[in-house]
Formats: structure tokens, C-alpha cells, sequence
């Protein structure tokens, strides 16, 4: 039962960048979410700051984030298969706790001061393992947590939205917390939040769903899912596009401990001012993307956001003035965002529900699957050409694949076109095709 009609004038569907948090369980999720996602960050930029200082290598700083990363490689097809198997909201719930425990982990190395980059690293792999699970099952299950599918698409952009407002306050607090007290706190901080989204999943009320058929064997459900995400040619362009600007573009973050040190000559605040401009940026990028109606134009808006993206980086690399790169770092975390989030809205739209899991876990792969090869390989580039230089490489890569993207359009459209009439998002085909009904079958008195 949906608990307003769009148009209603009170309560949350009132407001239609916030149309999603009329569902009661999704709503829930957003403010647990919410809370969780400040701690997450706060590691991140504590995690890569600690690297930074205990060995002062970019290498290390490579590898940390490779370590992070490979797991959702590596594991992300088979944990898709599982996620269109089992029990999303109980798995939801027991990946949240082994990722609590790994951050309280953390925080008791760190605090007693006896943590070295060999302990990051290896925790920085259980926590890749619980994220191959976790994101793909959480990706899938926000279906499950809306309750008008035509909240869908915002409740993605929502999803963003706290993501990236998350990223904007967790690195301010970060950088004023490390430079008080330590890295350790920001860890002590970040496994506590986890209770917050917790408890959240523990309070919803789910339907119970009908007992699934017996699955078909692992490797036949996962040859399955590979067969229809290569053959259909609007997620394979999709996903090709994802994997090549997580490859190319998105590990920059990995190099700004570099650029704030020996180009910006800043330290733990500076840190924290750009990551969080690049969060703004991207906030700002999720409430455009809420802002929108519908799924129609999506398309067009990916290479447009991804050569923002690109042209970003390229700019950011010959910056030497922080407000400069400030305003920059604005542009890159907007074009990134409005890339990533309206991939994600397209492929969830399109998909069959029944290889849901299984074509979030191949995003999964091609988001943060290619980051730690990213990684490893902005590292390799920044010790041999600097760190500017390997961001402009990124930055023109990104360009390249925009481009290719844009060509392919006119055809993605005509194969996603089919199942927009089905689904009803394409109004005005529907519309026709109920008028010449009706002239055959005129409506009941």
C-alpha cells in the first residue's frame, strides 16, 4: 500500500526529490544509511591519511586500496548468484555486522598505536570480501524496500544523495579528528555507526515472499547471468563504460594525500577540504538526479557526466592554487556521481528481476572491481611520471570512452525502447496504444 499519492501535499509525497521516503522500510534504510556512511568515510580518508604517514609511499597507497578493492573481483560474480538466491535483507544484516567488527578491529590497532601497514592491508581485505556481498545484495534489495516502482530511480538518486553527503561531512570531520586525536578515533567513530543502519534493517517489515523454485547449480546460474549481461547491449556498454572510468578516472582519490603534501603543500585539513568538495560536487549531482521524473534521458546524461568527469581531472592536474582545485574538485565529484548513479538507475530499470543480483554483482565488478587495478596502476604511473601526469592520462581516457559511448546511443536506445513501453515509461506510447483500444473497445458504462 503506498502511503501518499505523488501529488499529495503532505507527509513525504509532498516533496518529489524525497518521493521515495514515503516507503516506510526504504526510509529506514535512508537515515541508518545516512548515519552509517559519515563513519565510512571517515575511515577512508583516515585509512589513506595513516598509509600516507607510516610509510609516506604512493606505492603503499596503491597497494592499500588494491587490497580494499580486489575482493568485489574476485568474489562479486559468485556473491551475485547467492544475493538472487538467498535471503537479501538477512544477508544485508549479517554483512553489516562483519563489517562493525572489522572497523572496531581497526580501531584497537590504531589506538594502542601498535597498527602497521601489513594489519591495514589485511583488514582492508576482509572488509573487500564483506563489500562483495554487501553492495550487491544491498543494490538489489532497495526494490524490495520501495514500494511504488516508479519510486525506483529516486530512491537510487536518494541512495547517492547520502552517500555523497556522507562524503562530504565524514572527511571535514576526518581531517579535524586526526589532527586532534589520531586516525584511531575516526575507526572507534565508524564501527559504532554501523549500529545505526543495523538496527534499521532489524525494524523493517517484509512481506514474505514465495518459496523460489530449486535454483539451477552455481557456475549454470552464473554462466546464465554473464550470457544475458554480454548479449544485451545496453548493460554491456554500460558496464564497459563503468569499468573503464573506474580503472582510468576513480582512483585519483588514491593520489590526493600526494597532491596535498608536495603540490598543494597542505596537510590533514586541506585533505579533508577537497575530498569534501568532491563529495559536494557529487551531492549536487544526486539531487539533480532526484530532481527527475523519469528514467527517459538517462542515457544521454552518461557520457555527458562522464566527460565533466574527465574534463575535471585533466583540468585538476595542472592546478597548483587550492581554491582553484577546490572549485575543480566540485566538477569531478558531480560528473562521477551523475556517471555512476545513472548507470546504476538504467540497469536496475532494465534488468529481469530475476537476474537482479547477478547484473548488480557485474557492476559491482566493473565500480570497484577495476579500482584496485586502478589502483595499483595510478601508483605504478605516479612513481614513474608523477602524479599530475597520471591524472591526465585518466582524465583523457575517460574523454575517449564518452565518446565511444555517445556513438553507440541511437542503437541502446531502439533495444531499451521495448521494455520502457512495457513498464509504462514511455507515456505517450502508452497513451496511443490505450486510444486505439479504445476505439475497438469502447470502456464499460
Amino acid at each position: 500500500m503506498r502511503l501518499a499519492e505523488p501529488g499529495a501535499s503532505s507527509g513525504w509525497g509532498g516533496t518529489h526529490l524525497l518521493r521515495a521516503l514515503r516507503s516506510r522500510n526504504y526510509r529506514l534504510y535512508f537515515f541508518g544509511q545516512g548515519v552509517s556512511l559519515v563513519g565510512t568515510w571517515m575511515t577512508t580518508i583516515a585509512t589513506s591519511w595513516l598509509v600516507y604517514r607510516l610509510s609516506g609511499s604512493v606505492i603503499l597507497l596503491g597497494i592499500v586500496g588494491f587490497s580494499g578493492q580486489i575482493p568485489a573481483f574476485l568474489f562479486a560474480p559468485f556473491a551475485g548468484v547467492l544475493v538472487d538466491r538467498w535471503n537479501r535483507h538477512r544477508l544485508l544484516v549479517i554483512a553489516q555486522v562483519l563489517a562493525m567488527l572489522q572497523s572496531l578491529a581497526l580501531a584497537a590497532l590504531a589506538l594502542t598505536g601498535i597498527i602497521t601497514v601489513g594489519h591495514i592491508i589485511a583488514l582492508s581485505i576482509v572488509q573487500g570480501i564483506v563489500n562483495a556481498f554487501d553492495i550487491p545484495a544491498r543494490q538489489a534489495f532497495v526494490v524490495e524496500m520501495v514500494e511504488d516502482p516508479e519510486d525506483l530511480g529516486n530512491a537510487i538518486a536518494l541512495n547517492s544523495s547520502i552517500f555523497n553527503g556522507a562524503r562530504l561531512v565524514g572527511p571535514s570531520i576526518a581531517g579535524v579528528l586526526i589532527a586532534g586525536a589520531g586516525e584511531g578515533i575516526c575507526f572507534l567513530v565508524d564501527g559504532l555507526s554501523y549500529l545505526a543502519v543495523i538496527a534499521a534493517l532489524c525494524a523493517m517489515r517484509l512481506a514474505s515472499k514465495p518459496r523460489q523454485p530449486e535454483p539451477l547449480p552455481l557456475w549454470r546460474q552464473l554462466r546464465e547471468g554473464m550470457a544475458y549481461a554480454y548479449r544485451f547491449a545496453p548493460i554491456k556498454a554500460i558496464l564497459a563504460l563503468t569499468a573503464l572510468t573506474s580503472l582510468m578516472g576513480i582512483p585519483y582519490a588514491v593520489l590526493m594525500p600526494v597532491f596535498v603534501r608536495e603540490i598543494l603543500r597542505g596537510g590533514p585539513h586541506t585533505f579533508g577540504f577537497l575530498m569534501a568538495a568532491s563529495g559536494l560536487g557529487a551531492l549536487i549531482g544526486a539531487i539533480y538526479l532526484a530532481s527527475r521524473r523519469s528514467v527517459l534521458g538517462l542515457g544521454r546524461v552518461i557520457p555527458l557526466a562522464t566527460s565533466l568527469f574527465g574534463g575535471g581531472l585533466i583540468a585538476f592536474a595542472f592546478s597548483r592554487v587550492l581554491w582553484v582545485s577546490l572549485l575543480l574538485m566540485l566538477g569531478i565529484g558531480c560528473g562521477m556521481l551523475v556517471q555512476m548513479a545513472a548507470s546504476n538507475t538504467i540497469i536496475q530499470t532494465i534488468v529481469d528481476e530475476d537476474k537482479r543480483g547477478r547484473v548488480m554483482s557485474f557492476y559491482l565488478m566493473a565500480f570497484m572491481g577495476m579500482m584496485p587495478f586502478g589502483s595499483l596502476l595510478a601508483g605504478g604511473l605516479a612513481s614513474r611520471v608523477g602524479a599530475p601526469n597520471t591524472l591526465l592520462i585518466g582524465g583523457v581516457a575517460c574523454l575517449l570512452g564518452a565518446l565511444v559511448f555517445s556513438r553507440q546511443l541511437p542503437r541502446l536506445r531502439e533495444s531499451i525502447r521495448p521494455i520502457y513501453i512495457k513498464k509504462g515509461i514511455l507515456p505517450e506510447v502508452a497513451t496511443g496504444i490505450q486510444a486505439a483500444v479504445n476505439l475497438f473497445v469502447p470502456p464499460e458504462e
